[in-house]
């Protein structure tokens, strides 16, 4: 019995090796996490392979109870045994893929151990394909939620996958077999069984703690290239996200190109890889070429003209926005054995991401350019009313006071200048547009005199910016609008004072008669049809203040009989060059 024990350990360490290779490999694990037809059909394939080599490995045992110990056993005689480790196969196979796969393989065990035993013994195949449905069903019930059972709950399938096994024999073969073969087969196929399923376990738990940590580099790689991205994929951005590339990974080199031209390259290489010379390598063309993921294991594969380059493996991975190859993006080793799965994996991430981060950017530029042609065609809209008012205005001065005209001219083209200036911007300064309002109430006074009075209240500096023809919108609405037929006493406040450290408040009140309920609903919400003007200059006042700077600066009206009063918040910035 101890010579079987031995002998049969002998073998079980065959089956540790070959479980130990087939875990390392990417395309196993893969099968592991996921039970489809696909994968069951695969791990049938491999595990029938294991459990014919545990035949094929046993230790034969004649009929007069003696141990016989071939390399490998190509036939056995009918009146011979062999103790083996097919018992063991067939449970993992049931612990892995489940009761389909553990009937299939102990089908296939169980076929093969009669085969070559002679065509005896046919209950092999009914207790294999037995042991394969039990292990199966039980194992599945009992590992729950997780990939498998504890290792309590395994040895004991394991040790109950033997004593089925043990049964048949009795039955077929008497208490002689049993003496000798019962405690080395238990006891060395359930320990094999436990350690193979926590083989499996290891690697998988390892796989996935690797996954996550790979997860934190690339968020924080995503983190950190993400402005740079959204620049779009120029030379700058392309030298900033290849030195955080570098700095995160264990990479010899890291490059980006655009379709032709080589954006960056930092690390080994980058005496002839240089950035703004044409694209370089041949992997690098195919990969732009084809749009498809490359590796090169020698530099040969890698295609590059310079002798002496010292880059010897590569993976390169075009970037594509919206199904087009936009770019390459390359990572390169000088020793060819670093290259692992595990970069593999990251760089795929990566490439995926870079792209999604590319395709924001240029969404967002898209979207800049959009609103700035809107918040331009809205500016155009505001003016053009007021012209025809004060052409109107100057004509009738010039039969009465030729002076009054002159200077009604001169403040007309003070105010049609700052119009052109003003629309060429999307803010100016409280100076810029104060002196726009002042120059258009210089022409309202000068149309109705005694009739306006304007009054500013300002607390915050001049030159702090706001949209153009903010105030003027306001003072313009309050003119034509708020106070019907009063001939005298029209008094316009602009108040402008801070909210807080970052935003302030234009408040424009007016002493006039108030907004209907009806029209107070519609303004700016909608272009209001009227029969003086075009009834839009609120509504696009309040898009171009949502547009810029959100909905906290949505206009906020208060009116009652007593008058009306237009607030707006806007965020506390200051000219270009200017401080607080």
């Amino acid at each position: 019995m101890f010579t079987l024990l031995i002998l049969l350990a002998e073998r079980l360490g065959i089956i540790m090796l070959l479980a130990f290779l087939l875990v390392n490999t990417r395309f196993f694990r893969g099968l592991l996490e996921t039970r489809t037809v696909k994968t069951q059909i695969w791990l049938t394939v491999i595990f029938s392979l294991f459990v014919v080599i545990a035949n094929l490995t046993g230790v034969e045992i004649t009929n007069s109870k003696e141990v016989v110990t071939p390399l490998i056993i190509t036939g056995l005689p009918q009146s011979d045994s062999i103790a083996n480790t097919r018992i063991l196969v067939i449970t993992s196979a049931s612990l892995t893929g489940g009761p389909v796969v553990g009937m299939l393989v102990g089908l296939v065990g169980g076929l093969h151990r009669v085969v070559f035993g002679g065509f005896s013994d046919y209950f092999y195949i009914i207790s294999s394909i037995l042991i394969g449905f039990v292990i199966g069903v039980w194992g599945d019930k009992v590992k729950g939620a997780k990939l498998y059972p504890s290792t309590p709950w395994v040895a004991l399938l394991s040790f109950s996958a033997e004593l089925i096994q043990m049964s048949f024999i009795f039955a077929f073969h008497g208490i002689g077999l049993i003496k000798l073969i019962f405690v080395p087969m238990v006891l060395l196929n359930t320990i094999g069984a436990c350690l193979f399923i926590e083989i499996l376990k290891t690697y998988l738990s390892n796989e996935r703690q690797l996954r996550a940590v790979q997860t934190k580099d690339v968020l924080e790689l995503a983190n950190k290239t993400l402005p740079y991205f959204r620049k779009g994929l120029n030379f700058d951005s392309a030298q900033h996200v290849c030195q955080i590339i570098k700095q995160y990974t264990n990479f010899d080199a890291v490059g980006l190109t655009d379709t032709d031209t080589v954006l960056a390259h930092i690390g080994a290489g980058a005496d002839h890889h240089i950035a703004g010379e044409p694209v370089l390598t041949d992997l690098s063309k195919s990969v732009i070429a084809k749009g498809e993921e490359k590796l090169a294991y020698s530099r040969t594969e890698i295609g590059c003209p310079v002798a002496d380059c010292p880059l010897n493996a590569a993976i390169v991975l075009p970037l594509r926005v919206n199904d087009e190859t936009v770019g390459a993006l390359k990572f390169y080793f000088k020793d060819r054995s670093k290259m692992t799965v595990v970069e593999e994996n990251l760089v795929n991430g990566l490439a995926l991401i870079f792209s999604g981060q590319l395709a924001i950017g240029i969404a967002e530029e898209q979207t800049s350019l959009l609103n700035e042609a809107e918040i331009k065609a809205l500016q155009v809209q505001i003016n053009p009313h007021f012209f025809f008012n004060a052409i109107n205005t100057i004509g009738a001065l010039m039969r009465v006071n030729v002076d009054q005209a002159h200077e009604a001219l001169m403040q007309l083209s003070a105010f049609f200048r700052s119009s052109l200036q003003n629309g060429q911007e999307k803010e100016v300064t409280l100076e810029q547009e104060k002196k726009h309002v002042d120059a258009y109430m210089s022409i309202e006074k000068m149309r109705f005199p005694n009739k306006f009075n304007l009054s500013y209240d300002v607390a915050v500096p001049e030159n702090v910016l706001l949209p153009s023809f903010c105030l003027q919108v306001f003072v313009e609405n309050a003119v034509r609008h708020a106070f019907g037929n009063k001939k005298k006493d029209d008094r316009i406040a602009i108040q402008i004072r801070p909210v807080d450290e970052d935003s302030f408040e234009i408040a424009v009140s007016d002493n006039g008669n108030g907004i209907d309920s009806q029209v107070l609903e519609m303004i700016g919400q909608e272009p209001i049809v009227e029969t003086k003007g075009s009834g839009t200059a609120l509504y696009n006042l309040n898009q171009r203040l949502q547009g810029l700077y959100g909905a906290k600066s949505k206009l906020q009206i208060s009116t009652s009989e007593n008058g009306t009063t237009f607030k707006t918040v806007i965020p506390l910035t200051y000219q270009e060059g200017d401080c607080k």
